[in-house]
């Protein structure tokens, strides 16, 4: 998908509130308007690094595999990246809220992951394969907070909002498009010729985050105005300062419960689509897949202009509703086909939870300093929700059955509904406080 057709998906949403709100300096102290240079520099940013990405998804295991790895190396590499991952979020998160340059820490995360793809696709043996992947992980993270940052950084408070939608679209289409190319560059070619493309992506990337204009990126927007960049230190004491903040909490829990209930529902279906239709599996499995990316790459940007419009709240409870409909249908409906419609339901929880979640965060640690060290502690407590969703589901099943599990799921769902609904507050009044 293409900027213009995004653009044209959005109703250019973003350039036209971004002319009503900044040009003349207004609003949220830009002194200048964000040029059509750095906005689609950032598009593209965001669609290669996307890209680059897929590759290193359900790929792994088809090239360990081909190279005569057993299950329980394969196990044990993608367990300490994935460990790596969840505690380094944190850590990371205190460093990216330090770093002078963001297109400088982007384009370096991107050279590592390049160089880790490259000597994962040549050298497949053990200690090779296992720094890379630790490497890859690290990396990710600083890539991936980065990109937040530099957009909230780029467009301000007043604008974060639909750029974010802009993000999640773009994103999702990177990862569409990339995932149908790698899957056929591993059938016509081999399978270490997918790293190899995934290494060669990031070289677009690079040249898309440093075609960004530095001077109009505004650290100040995600920094605490006393805060020295050079700074650095353990982020415990800025942990306490985030614990003290009670909506940060709630909110943490809240996409805990989500994370509880989504992650297990889609390999949980696979399980059962592979039982229930052996023959054509793979290609219901595989709707199952691109029918939430094509839903979140239309929804997206929706969901960042209403979230300017009508507030967070809303949307996230919309979001965990669609996310308990689909968990109690896939409880009760058993036709291969009707699941694959019932996954529209996951690309729209998870457009409205990509866009809210940092989105959220930002209202919350506006001026704190924290931003990224409060997405790195959520990111944290979300991948912990998530590993626990698998395992409970699979024990479930395992014990009363498929339908049970989804059953189980929902309920969570529906108790995270219960919890956005009673107990979070808008938080879009967080960000009007200040302005």
């Amino acid at each position: 998908m293409t900027t213009d057709a995004v653009e044209r998906a959005t109703g250019g949403t973003e350039r036209h509130r971004f002319q009503a709100e900044n040009l003349g300096g207004a609003g949220d102290g830009r002194a200048h308007p964000v040029s059509a240079r750095s906005r689609r520099s950032l598009d593209w940013f965001v669609f290669f690094v996307a890209d680059v990405q897929t590759g290193f998804g359900a790929f792994v295991a088809v090239y360990l595999t081909s190279q005569k790895w057993t299950q329980v190396d394969i196990g044990l590499v993608l367990t300490i990246s994935g460990l790596v991952s969840l505690i380094g979020q944190i850590p990371m998160g205190a460093l990216v809220d330090r770093i002078r340059s963001l297109r400088m820490a982007a384009a370096i995360s991107l050279v590592i992951i390049g160089l880790s793809a490259v000597a994962f696709a040549l050298w497949p043996i053990f200690p090779v394969v296992l720094a890379s992947r630790i490497l890859h992980a690290a990396a990710s993270l600083v890539l991936g907070l980065a990109l937040v940052s530099l957009s909230l950084a780029l467009v301000g408070e007043r604008g974060i909002s639909e750029r974010l939608g802009r993000n999640a679209a773009f994103a999702s289409a990177g990862t569409g498009i990339a995932a149908a190319v790698m899957g056929a560059t591993g059938y016509y070619l081999s399978n270490h010729a997918v790293f190899l493309l995934a290494a060669a992506l990031v070289i677009p990337a690079i040249i898309c985050v440093l075609r960004i204009r530095p001077a109009e990126i505004d650290l100040a927007t995600i920094r605490r105005p006393t805060t020295a960049p050079g700074r650095t230190g353990f982020p415990a004491a800025g942990l306490i300062e985030l614990a003290r903040n009670r909506t940060l909490v709630i909110f943490a829990a809240c996409v805990v419960m989500f994370h509880l209930a989504n992650a297990a529902m889609l390999p949980l279906a696979a399980s059962m689509l592979t039982l229930r239709s052996s023959q054509s599996a793979t290609i219901i499995v595989a709707a199952a897949i691109v029918v939430p990316q094509f839903t979140v790459t239309v929804l997206s940007p929706f969901v960042g202009h209403f979230a300017s419009r009508w507030g967070r709240r809303p949307l996230l409870i919309i979001g965990f509703a669609a996310l308990a409909m689909r968990g109690l249908l896939f409880a009760l409906v058993g036709d291969p086909q009707l699941l694959v419609l019932v996954q529209i339901l996951d690309g729209a929880s998870a457009a409205a939870l990509g866009v809210l979640v940092p989105l959220t965060i930002a209202d919350l640690t506006r001026g704190s300093g924290h931003f990224n060290l409060a997405q790195g502690a959520v990111g944290c407590a979300m991948g912990i929700g998530a590993s626990i969703s698998t395992t409970l589901a699979g024990y479930v099943a395992d014990s009363f059955g498929s339908y049970s599990a989804f059953a189980t799921l929902a309920v969570l769902a529906a108790i995270g509904l219960l919890l956005v609904t009673l107990a979070m507050p808008e938080t879009k009044a967080f960000s009007a406080k200040v302005e």
